[in-house]
């Protein structure tokens, strides 16, 4: 039995927030008129079908467009995609930035998370919500990591309405740096015929604001009077090394203006695109072996292992996709990429689908990064126009094209088989492996994903060549790296340095404070270390045998003046919120482990005895039996802090 809506009837801006992505309805099977035709045969319910994977970007079309997603709106999306009712409600209630009950078109947005945490967010979501009542017509959500830790506490305003209405241009327009700082919309494509083939995911403006960091007064003045709102800091105010002549990854960042494809060029853009083409696919592929490049996502696959295998496979199409959906808390390094250097990861995401055999890219984008998605998306359209995406890629007779898809608010996304779920249409829950996505991944066919730092990192490899890359770092990691560095430190933002360094040394760079009473590597799925364990070489290596982990590159300070018990609290309800629920070890220890900490927070010594043992067994149990590496995580930073820093002695 199914779920039904009854006699729910979109609203005609509803409709219209539909059919401008999916254009208008064929037949009264997907909602016009009934005419005589219709009565005689059904038509269009494999083409509507073969069109599911439309789901996430209608739903955020509607969200866009009203503020939320009623049930005669879903109903309709239902007909329009030949969606059964009950999934696209579980899709539609799966994503926090989502809500199927009615709430004000503005929406404030504030990050609670450990580094906003740390900055006092609590004192300011109290301030905001105090000031901020129903009547305001503005909804004051609590957030998870909104990645702008490095300006910590945060807040982002989002408001719903018709591009029009809101009087903002199209994406490829943009001129004016405040607009394009405030402005974001849908990963929302034609409609096209195959799996990506034609689209051109062309993108629908809705109006956002950031403020960071965020006083009381100018998170109310974002969501009540958009024109005072103030103006995002340009990306290099995250990049504490601008200007440094070393630099790899970020040298252009501060230097070569974001939105101006000849400006890349002229700073060395495209250069590795036109080596990839003279040494070929195969040779492409052993440059990155050769490089030792490894997955800077946390898992540390070899690329050139990943790439080889995806390009081997008899089984076509390949595709190419992008995993732009960092929500690690702490983690910021690939939004700080996509907002001063597009073009690269533009450039990076060709030559990966040249050496793989795609011809359709996919880069899935937090949907809390408006002004990125501004940023990549003219970058996408300028280098199609330019010859640079498309049917024939510099001239070389190859074809590849990048579609963005938004992703809403799932932590869980970030795990590479929940992504392709959700690009699918389906709820953004891990698949069990095997088979791997290398045979059997988007759309089941051969599919190669990395994230926005390991991509890029395949540009010096071409254009200085394997041996020197490698050289770089020490010989089992190999490279430079990027670190996430927030918290109590003078200089928070994104360092680059090159594998081997100390995290001493980083924190020398960033500022730390004499009162540090801890710090975490790798965000809430890592680990604390100690004040005097700072000599750790940043190493996955070298993590490892400190009994910690690298991760995606978090390194968040604490001074003594933030209270440790508080703060793995936060992670507890951040993996409890963020579970997807699909395995009972996850779903339920999740919670069991919340459960206890709250108990013990304010109890130490033998009062939280009991459940200390009984955290360590529920944090056992989540390790060994959860699906992904979520459950698996879980219980990481609560035990270093229990046996490391003697959190509840």
């Amino acid at each position: 039995m199914d779920l039904r809506f009854g006699d729910s009837k979109p609203t005609d801006e509803e409709r219209a927030a539909v059919d401008a992505l999916l254009g208008p309805p064929e037949s009264s099977w997907e909602g016009a008129d009934r005419s005589d035709a219709d009565l005689r045969w059904a038509r269009g319910g494999r083409e509507a079908r073969d069109r599911r994977d439309q789901l996430l970007p209608a739903l955020h079309a509607l969200n866009d467009r009203v503020g939320w997603i009623s049930e005669g709106a879903l109903d309709y999306v239902c007909r329009r995609l030949t969606v059964p009712p009950a999934e696209a409600y579980g899709v539609a209630t799966f994503y926090a930035m989502f809500s199927v009950r009615p709430r004000p078109a503005t929406v404030l947005h504030v990050c609670t998370d450990l580094a906003c945490t740390a900055a006092g967010a609590s004192e300011l979501c109290a301030a905001v919500e105090a000031r901020l009542g129903p009547e305001s017509g503005v909804k004051v959500e609590r957030s998870p990591c909104l990645g702008l830790c490095e300006r910590a506490p945060a807040t982002l305003t989002i408001r719903a309405g018709t591009p029009a209405r809101l009087g903002v241009p199209p994406l490829g327009e943009l001129e004016d740096e405040a607009v394009q700082a405030e402005s974001g919309g849908p990963g929302a494509a034609a409609p096209g015929d195959g799996k990506g083939k034609g689209r051109r995911g062309r993108n629908t403006l809705h109006a956002t604001a950031v403020c960071a960091p965020a006083t009381p007064a100018q998170a109310i003045a974002a969501a009540t009077a958009p024109e005072s709102a103030p103006t995002e800091p340009a990306p290099e105010t995250a990049v504490p090394q601008t200007g440094t002549p070393t630099l790899t990854l970020l040298h252009r960042i501060g230097t070569a203006d974001p939105t101006s494809l000849d400006d890349y060029r002229a700073h060395g853009g495209y250069t590795a695109l036109r080596r990839a083409f003279a040494l070929g696919p195969a040779a492409v592929i052993r440059e990155v072996t050769d490089a030792g490049l490894v997955g800077r996502g946390g898992a540390a696959f070899p690329t050139g292992r990943k790439w080889q295998a995806t390009a081997a496979q008899p089984d076509h199409p390949h595709y190419l996709v992008c995993n732009a959906d960092e929500s690690e808390p702490g983690t910021f390094k690939d939004r700080v990429l996509m907002e001063g250097d597009p073009y690269a990861l533009v450039e990076a995401m060709t030559i990966a689908a040249y050496a793989t055999g795609a011809h359709q890219g996919y880069l899935y984008l937090r949907g809390e990064y408006p002004r990125a998605l501004a940023r990549v998306t003219h970058a996408i359209e300028q280098a199609r126009t330019r010859g640079l995406l498309g049917d024939d890629v510099l001239g070389q007779g190859y074809a590849f094209d990048i579609e963005i898809r938004r992703g809403a608010g799932a932590y869980i996304c970030g795990e590479e088989t929940a992504l392709f779920n959700s690009i699918e249409g389906h709820r953004g829950e891990p698949r069990s492996k095997p088979p791997f996505p290398v045979e059997k991944g988007l759309f089941g066919k051969p599919t190669v994903e990395n994230n926005v730092e390991t991509l890029v990192n395949v540009l010096p490899i071409l254009t200085m060549g394997a041996e020197a890359y490698a050289a770089i770092g020490t010989p089992t990691s190999t490279g430079p790296k990027l670190f996430c560095v927030s918290g109590s430190v003078a200089r928070p933002g994104v360092y680059e340095l090159p594998f081997g360094a100390t995290l001493g040394e980083l924190l020398t760079l960033a500022g730390v404070r004499d009162s540090l009473r801890a710090v975490l590597l790798g965000g809430a799925a890592g680990g604390f270390v100690r004040p005097d364990e700072l000599d750790i070489p940043l190493t996955f290596e070298g993590t490892r045998e400190a009994g910690t982990t690298l991760g995606s590159g978090v390194v968040m300070a604490f001074d003594d003046t933030v209270p440790l018990p508080r703060l793995l609290l936060r992670i507890a309800e951040f993996f409890r919120d963020e579970s997807c629920g699909q395995c009972v070890p996850c779903r339920v220890g999740t919670v069991r482990q919340e459960e206890a900490l709250h108990r013990i927070a304010d109890r130490t010594g033998a009062a939280a005895a009991d459940d200390i043992a009984l955290l360590r067994e529920v944090g056992r149990a989540m390790r060994d039996a959860s699906i992904c590496g979520l459950g698996q995580t879980a219980w990481n930073a609560v035990e270093s802090a229990i046996d490391r820093l003697g959190a509840y002695e």
